[in-house]
């Protein structure tokens, strides 16, 4: 094995990127993958965590090297990848993902009898993920994105992000491992790896492809949503790309430790260099005395910030030139500016206050330890400021028990912006759950009606199948009347465990 493998094909190792190779294996596993049960499906994902987590050592090693964070972020990322397959697992035994409804037949109906109507959730077919630059694990080979394709009843072809080669080939294999000693086909996972955009093009347009997970920058998100409308048979492509995540501090929040707010805000603006996009970028502030104290602490802790090492040079110019926008944007002040860390990639921290929110680079997502400040008047006053931003992942809003109407009367506006609100806490972590949403309306996700966190992620990978006056005999298992799997249905519009 090379430092800078080019490609696992159908879980081996191949000279070449061969989409072609990658997507007809995935095809052709798909019929004997998706005719697993529950618990062989469920017992598969968690062989797969239980391959990643005999391999820590290694990947946390390769990981720290490749993506210069630090251990402790990358052996909490091995958790949280295990943790999701373990969570798929759970679901997939549950078996709620199927959505079975059954409405049973009714002779004797007037004026016209019903069929015998039976509903369940299939899996689309092979699906291409493609890794993340800012999180090598758990958003990256055996990511969210896999685990929950998996889940669904999907072969997976990942495109492997250049930033970390080794890491995810090392998670290639472990995947490739489980995959094996469950005795499935090969190609129910497939791992490909190369520069430049052509790779993940031709993967996206590859007619055997069913559906397309992605997280990454606005352009790269933009360009597989057209690559996919454009096929002759167009696929939904899941893009996680864009987001400031606006923060409101109402003026109760302020009644307290100001300057104990202000450095938690600090804190995770900076937090790993900036590099997630739930990155507090924008914040809105209340005028006033309290409000300049927040201000005058924020650019304190700013200005004694040091940058760290960005995960890739490109990452690391980008920033520079965003924030130089920033800098030098109509009605933009840049209120202060840390110091440069040890090294080329690690550049400074820097916060900057607009005069008002229609400033055009307010809108604009730098990808690193950069915040914007915008003072307001009133909470009515605010309100358009809100509903004329993009949509984005999150909203945080800072409020005491006094702020109570004020926050109501900001959710109807955030509801429709984002796709999680917090309240009194900060947006970077994303806990892995059941009631998480890491989506939101356009340009944060490409599609606002799901998640890519969470267990709501299977369904993005299936669809709906009714079956009518079907056998009893020829029905599915998830549809027969003594209902062998356990699940939870809903018969006749009633839920019946």
């Amino acid at each position: 094995m090379t430092d800078q493998p080019t490609s696992i094909v159908a879980g081996a190792e191949s000279a070449t990127a061969d989409v072609a190779a990658a997507t007809q294996a995935a095809e052709d596993a798909f019929a004997q993958y998706r005719a697993t049960t529950p618990q062989q499906r469920a017992d598969f994902l968690e062989a797969v965590a239980a391959e990643i987590e005999a391999d820590t050592d290694a990947l946390v090693e390769a990981a720290v090297a490749e993506s210069h964070l630090p251990q402790g972020r990358i052996t909490g990322e091995v958790g949280r990848t295990t943790g999701q397959l373990r969570m798929f697992a759970g679901v997939v035994r549950r078996g709620d993902h199927l959505g079975v409804r059954v409405d049973p037949a009714q002779p004797d109906r007037t004026p016209l009898p019903r069929a015998d109507i039976r509903q369940r959730m299939i899996p689309l077919g092979p699906v291409a993920v493609f890794g993340a630059s800012n999180f090598p694990l758990a958003f990256s080979t055996a990511g969210g994105d896999t685990a929950s394709a998996l889940a669904a009843g999907c072969p997976v072809v990942v495109k492997g992000h250049p930033a970390h080669p080794r890491t995810g080939y090392l998670v290639a294999k472990a995947v490739s491992r489980a995959v094996a000693s469950a005795g499935l086909p090969a190609g129910t996972f497939s791992f490909l790896l190369g520069d430049g955009i052509e790779l993940g093009q031709e993967l996206v347009r590859d007619p055997r492809i069913t559906a397309v997970g992605f997280t990454g920058s606005r352009g790269g998100g933009l360009a597989l949503v057209r690559a996919a409308a454009e096929r002759e048979v167009p696929i939904p492509v899941y893009a996680e790309m864009s987001s400031i995540n606006p923060v409101v501090v109402l003026p109760g929040a302020l009644e307290g430790d100001v300057a104990g707010l202000a450095q938690a805000y600090v804190g995770s603006l900076t937090l790993g260099s900036g590099q997630f996009c739930t990155n507090p970028g924008l914040l809105f502030l209340p005028r006033g005395a309290a409000g300049d104290a927040f201000v005058a602490a924020a650019a304190e802790a700013v200005g004694q910030a040091s940058g760290t090492q960005m995960l890739t040079s490109g990452i690391a110019q980008a920033y520079a030139e965003g924030t130089a926008r920033q800098s030098s944007g109509d009605g933009m002040t840049v209120l202060a500016t840390g110091s440069a860390g040890e090294g080329s990639d690690a550049p400074a921290p820097q916060l900057t206050e607009a005069a008002s929110a229609d400033s055009p680079v307010v809108a604009d997502e730098v990808f690193g330890p950069a915040g914007v400040v915008i003072r307001y008047d009133s909470v009515e006053g605010l309100l358009p400021s809100l509903a004329d931003l993009e949509g984005q992942l999150t909203a945080t809003v800072h409020a005491a028990a006094g702020d109570a109407e004020a926050a109501r009367a900001l959710l109807p506006t955030l509801e429709r912006k984002v796709g999680r609100i917090l309240f009194n806490g900060w947006p970077t972590g994303v806990e892995v759950g059941h009631a998480m949403v890491h989506g939101g309306p356009f340009p944060a996700t490409s599609d606002s009606r799901t998640t890519s966190v969470g267990s709501l992620a299977i369904e993005r990978f299936q669809r709906p199948v009714a079956y009518q006056d079907v056998p009893a005999d020829v029905l599915p298992e998830a549809l027969r009347d003594d209902n062998p799997w356990g699940l939870l249905r809903r018969v006749d519009g009633e839920l019946q465990a």
